[in-house]
Order: C-alpha cells, then sequence, then structure tokens
C-alpha cells in the first residue's frame, strides 16, 4: 500500500504504527496476541459452509473451526461401524473430504481436474503386501484394499462426493505446505509421498522428484481456481490461505534440510500473499508467521523442532477466531510439552485429537 506524505521532507516512518517497527513489533510484544498482525480481508461467519484442505496443519484449523460450531463441511463422513478412536487413522473426520494430506499445490490442481475430466492419473494403484494401495491418499486405508477394482470404485465415489464438496463450499481454507513432490514421469501424476514409503516400490524410471518453482505453484492455484469456478457455474466462494509453519522433515532436493524449508516456505508465503492482493475474495492468514515469531523463542516447537505444540495451535487458532469476531480466551501460557512416548509427536497415526496426521513424519525414520 502507498503511503502519501506531506512534504517531500518529512520522515516517512514517522506515525506509522507500532507493529511496523521490530522493537515494539516483535521484541516488546507477547507472541502469544500480535496486534495488527491479521487484518481479515472479508469476515467468515457461523453460518458459512467452509471445507478445509492441505497439509497437517491444516488439521488443527479444522478441528479448531468445529470446536466453536463453525459449519466444517464432512462430504464423507465415517460409517457408523467405524469406532470413533480409529476415524482419523482412516482418514475420516480429518478435512472436510478423505483426500489425506494435500502438501502441494499441483496436487490440488490435479484433484479439481481429475473431477472435472480435465486429467486422469496414472501409476497410482500401488501394492503393499497383497494389498493395493490408492498412491493419491495412500494413507486413508492403513491396510490398503483388498483389490484394484475396491480401489477404482472408492476412488469414484471420493471424487463424487469432492465434486459435491466443491459445488456447496462458501468459504475453502487451504493450508500449502511442500514445494517438493513426488509424480510420475510419463503422466505427471502428482503424490503425496514417494512410493515406497507408504506402499508400491520407488522405480526411477517411472517417478522422478520434482521441486516446484514460484511461477509453477502460482500457476497451480490459478488454475484451481479457475476448474473450481467451472464447478460452481460462477457461485462466489470466499477462499483463504496459510502457509504451515512445519518444517521439511527430509528433502529429496540435495540442498540441507534447512535452505530446502526456507525456499519452500519463501516460494509458498510468496505466492499465497500475491494471490491474496490480486483477488478480492482471496485472504491470507499468517498462521507461519505466528509461529515462526522469533519473540515466541521456539517455544512453539516441541523438542524435535518441527512439531507445533498446542499452546502453539491454541494461540493461532485464537488469533483467527478474534479476527472474525468470535469471542475466545486468551491461550494458556508456554508450557512444556508432555512426555512423547512414540519418540516424535508427529508420528502417531492413531493418536489424541490434537496430532496431525502426516505422511511425511515416517521420513524421519531414514535419518537415522
Amino acid at each position: 500500500m502507498n503511503r502519501n506524505y506531506k512534504l517531500a521532507g518529512d520522515n516517512p516512518y514517522d506515525g506509522l504504527p507500532k507493529s511496523a517497527f521490530w522493537k515494539s513489533g516483535v521484541v516488546t510484544e507477547s507472541p502469544l496476541s500480535l496486534e495488527g498482525l491479521y487484518e481479515p480481508k472479508f469476515r467468515i461467519t457461523q453460518q458459512d459452509r467452509i471445507a478445509t484442505a492441505g497439509s497437517c496443519f491444516a488439521q488443527h484449523i479444522a478441528r479448531f473451526l468445529k470446536a466453536r460450531s463453525f459449519q466444517v463441511m464432512d462430504a464423507e463422513p465415517a460409517p457408523p461401524f467405524l469406532p470413533e478412536g480409529l476415524r482419523q487413522a482412516y482418514g475420516y473426520a480429518t478435512y472436510s473430504a478423505r483426500y489425506g494430506n494435500i502438501y502441494s499445490s499441483t496436487q490440488l490442481r490435479q484433484l479439481a481436474a481429475e473431477i472435472l475430466g480435465e486429467f486422469r492419473p496414472q501409476n497410482f494403484v500401488w501394492r503393499k503386501g497383497a494389498a493395493f494401495v490408492d498412491g493419491l491418499r495412500p494413507a486413508v486405508e492403513p491396510d490398503g484394499f483388498a483389490s484394484e477394482d475396491e480401489l477404482r470404485v472408492n476412488r469414484a465415489f471420493h471424487l463424487n462426493r469432492v465434486r459435491a464438496l466443491f459445488q456447496n463450499m462458501d468459504v475453502f481454507v487451504f493450508t500449502l505446505g511442500l514445494t517438493e513432490t513426488w509424480r510420475d514421469r510419463a503422466s505427471g501424476t502428482v503424490f503425496p509421498t514417494a512410493p515406497g514409503i507408504l506402499g508400491g516400490r520407488f522405480d526411477q524410471a517411472a517417478f522422478e522428484f520434482h521441486n516446484l518453482t514460484y511461477g509453477e505453484v502460482f500457476a497451480a492455484m490459478t488454475d484451481f481456481i479457475r476448474l473450481v469456478s467451472a464447478l460452481r457455474q460462477g457461485r462466489p466462494l470466499k477462499i483463504i490461505l496459510t502457509v504451515s509453519p512445519v518444517p521439511l522433515t527430509a528433502t529429496a532436493s540435495g540442498k540441507h534440510v534447512i535452505s530446502a524449508t526456507a525456499y519452500s516456505k519463501s516460494v509458498l508465503r510468496a505466492v499465497a500473499g500475491d494471490l491474496a492482493a490480486a483477488h478480492d475474495f482471496i485472504d491470507y492468514f499468517p498462521s507461519y508467521e505466528m509461529v515462526t515469531n522469533p519473540a515466541a523463542r521456539g517455544q512453539f516447537f516441541t523438542d524435535n523442532l518441527r512439531t507445533v505444540r498446542e499452546s502453539g495451535v491454541q494461540a493461532v487458532m485464537a488469533a483467527f477466531l478474534r479476527a472474525h469476531g468470535v469471542e475466545t480466551a486468551q491461550p494458556a501460557g508456554l508450557t512444556p510439552p508432555p512426555p512423547d512416548v512414540h519418540g516424535e509427536a508427529d508420528f502417531t497415526l492413531d493418536g489424541g485429537a490434537s496430532e496431525a496426521q502426516c505422511e511425511d513424519a515416517l521420513l524421519e525414520a531414514f535419518g537415522g
């Protein structure tokens, strides 16, 4: 935003709010309540039908919105016979549909294109022993499908439910997670994790690593908007973009994981900001900045320096809810994380409500 000054000789920093200065905006400000960091472009209400998708951190957003009686859509509810304690492990009650984690912009675009018949994924039926795995959402059936036919029927049902979701949602909240992707060389089909991690076998002749550029992420998100607009036949939609604050578990880029994380988050943050600046119906929520804020001194992360503590999630969501006019108690002070009996808090796939289900956390096992 351009600022106008009365005289050419005026100090352009005179009169700026305290949030414009590092000392008053960060050093002396509580990391639990950062004034002016999030000013929503539009309000969402408890009457809006909200759909959520994205990387692991997006699961927390859905959880908090549900707890505050927002209408978080569930296009694929769990069958009544499935015990509640197993629903997350089978991909239910996690997002607004059973698509699992959508880490990349190209995954999201690909899903919408498949629904519209503009894209047919290839090489996504993987084997896991005697079972079959949907490589496009490999974690939703922990034991796999009994046959390829069962897998394809289940996927067709899933696509129909996502179509209805995209057509009927009022607000779409999407958390951008990664630029690093694995894809089928011949068709360009993008997977949420490398073949061989949760099923299938990695064949270098068939699959390749690809690290998305700014231009590719921007183009994929723009194309997703086009595809969803076609599905909705012009019906208005509000989109809220966030960037996951969770660092990469591992990188296949050849770079140090710190540099790889910085690249990935920088690209995603730049794209989200530019999309929000270009469209009135797109807003950016700075969950990434809130969690990685230096004033928190790393206290929003557990000892593995990746997993966001519940206190960090609470602080982020309290800021979001307050900005949208929902009164909420101030988050509790930062406390040490509870003992992690599993070794890695984000590694568990069947834990409590605050644990996110993340395929990429499985890569930790290969790190020695």
